[in-house]
C-alpha cells in the first residue's frame, strides 16, 4: 500500500467509527427517554440495563444503519479533501482517479465483511437477550395463546390444532392426518387436549382416537380416553413465538426456510427476505462508498453542506427504494432474492455512472 493508500484508509475508518460513536450517542439518548418509566416501572437493574439491553441493541443497529453511516462519513472527508484541494494534489501527481479510489475499496470491503459477520453470525445471538430483556422489562405482555395453527410437519403429514397454550404448554382440538403420495387419507390421528411431558418427551392425550383407512375405504377406529403419545411434534413447531427468525444464525435460519417450505407455512417469504437482507446488504457498503466519493470529490462553492445534503437525499432514496422492494416481495409476486438485489444494482450502476462521470 502507498502512503495516499494508508491516509485514505485511515480517514475512511476513523470517520466511519466517530460518525458511529455520535450517532449511537444521539440515539441511546433518545431511546433511554422513551423507555426510562418502563425501566423503572419494572425495576430494570442497571448493569442489565447496559449490559444486556444496549450492549445487545448497538450490533443490531450498526448492522441496520451501517450503509447510511458510511455514506456520510466518506461524504465528510472527501469533501474536506476536495475542499483542501488534496484530491486535485492527487491526480496532479499523475495519480489517477481510478487508482485513488483504491483504499476507498479496501475500506468498504473491511466493513463490509465485519457487518457481514455480524448480521449472520453475532446479532441473532444478541437478538436473544435483547428480546429476553424486553419481555421482562419493556413489553411484559406477551402473547401466550397462539390460535388455528395449521401446518405440514413433513411431506404427506398435516397437523392442525385450535389453541396453543404457551406457559403450560397445552393443545385442543388437535388433529394429525397422514395422506398417501396421491392425495388419499391414509390416518387420522385426533386428541381433544394434549399436554407436553417435559420428562418421557411425550404427549398425554385426552380424547385419542385414531382412524386407519386403507387402500380399500375400510375404516379401523381406535379410541382411548387417556393416552400417552408420540405425535411427531414438539412444542416447538406450535410455539410461534419459539420461531423468531431475526434470533437464528444463518445455518439455522436455512434450516429453518428448509422446515418451513415442506410444512407449507406463510412465514418463508418473511424468513427468505431476512436471508438475502443479512448476504447481500453487506453490498450496499461498498454502493454507497463509491457513490460518496464521487459526489464529494468535486470541489464546489457549497463546500461539504452541498455535498451533505446531495448525499443524504441519495441515501434516504437508497433506503426507501429498498423498503419498496421488500414490500413487493412480502406482498407480491417479487422473489425475495430480487428484492434485496435489485436496488444493489440500480444504485450500483448509479454509482459507476457518477464514477464515469467525476473530474478526473
Amino acid at each position: 500500500m502507498l502512503r495516499l493508500d494508508r491516509y485514505i484508509l485511515a480517514k475512511y475508518i476513523k470517520t466511519f467509527l466517530l460518525a458511529l460513536a455520535l450517532i449511537i450517542i444521539i440515539v441511546i439518548t433518545f431511546d433511554l427517554s422513551e423507555k426510562l418509566d418502563d425501566f423503572l416501572g419494572h425495576h430494570a437493574p442497571l448493569s442489565k440495563i447496559i449490559f444486556e439491553y444496549y450492549f445487545n441493541f448497538i450490533p443490531g443497529f450498526v448492522n441496520l444503519y451501517s450503509p447510511l453511516f458510511i455514506f456520510i462519513a466518506v461524504i465528510f472527508f472527501t469533501s474536506k479533501m476536495a475542499g483542501n484541494t488534496e484530491v486535485i494534489a492527487i491526480l496532479g501527481a499523475g495519480i489517477s482517479y481510478r487508482r485513488m479510489l483504491r483504499p476507498y475499496l479496501y475500506g468498504s470491503v473491511i466493513v463490509a465483511l465485519v457487518v457481514l459477520l455480524l448480521g449472520n453470525f453475532v446479532i441473532p445471538y444478541s437478538n436473544r437477550t435483547l428480546n429476553a430483556f424486553e419481555e421482562q422489562y419493556v413489553k411484559t405482555r406477551r402473547a401466550s395463546y397462539y390460535h388455528n395453527i395449521h401446518f405440514q410437519a413433513e411431506a404427506g403429514v398435516q397437523v392442525y390444532s385450535e389453541n396453543y397454550d404457551v406457559a403450560h404448554k397445552r393443545a385442543s382440538k388437535f388433529r394429525r392426518e397422514v395422506y398417501s403420495p396421491d392425495g388419499r387419507m391414509m390416518r387420522r390421528e385426533v386428541c381433544e387436549l394434549i399436554t407436553f411431558d417435559t420428562a418421557s418427551g411425550l404427549w398425554q392425550c385426552e380424547g385419542h382416537s385414531v382412524r386407519d383407512i386403507d387402500k380399500h375405504g375400510v375404516e379401523t377406529l381406535t379410541y382411548t380416553a387417556i393416552d400417552t403419545v408420540d405425535l411427531h411434534v414438539l412444542p416447538e413447531d406450535l410455539d410461534l413465538r419459539a420461531q423468531r427468525i431475526e434470533t437464528m444464525p444463518t445455518p439455522a435460519l436455512i434450516r429453518h426456510i428448509q422446515r418451513e417450505t415442506l410444512r407449507g407455512t406463510g412465514t418463508v417469504k418473511q424468513a427468505k427476505i431476512e436471508l438475502w437482507q443479512r448476504l447481500l446488504n453487506p453490498l450496499a457498503i461498498i454502493v454507497m462508498t463509491f457513490i460518496g466519493v464521487a459526489v464529494a470529490s468535486r470541489k464546489t462553492r457549497g463546500g461539504i453542506g452541498l455535498h451533505l445534503a446531495i448525499g443524504i437525499a441519495i441515501a434516504f432514496a437508497f433506503i426507501l427504494f429498498m423498503k419498496v422492494t421488500t414490500v413487493f416481495a412480502t406482498n407480491g409476486e417479487l422473489s425475495p432474492f430480487m428484492a434485496i438485489l435489485l436496488p444493489q444494482i440500480l444504485f450500483g450502476a448509479a454509482a459507476w455512472y457518477l464514477v464515469y462521470k467525476a473530474p478526473k
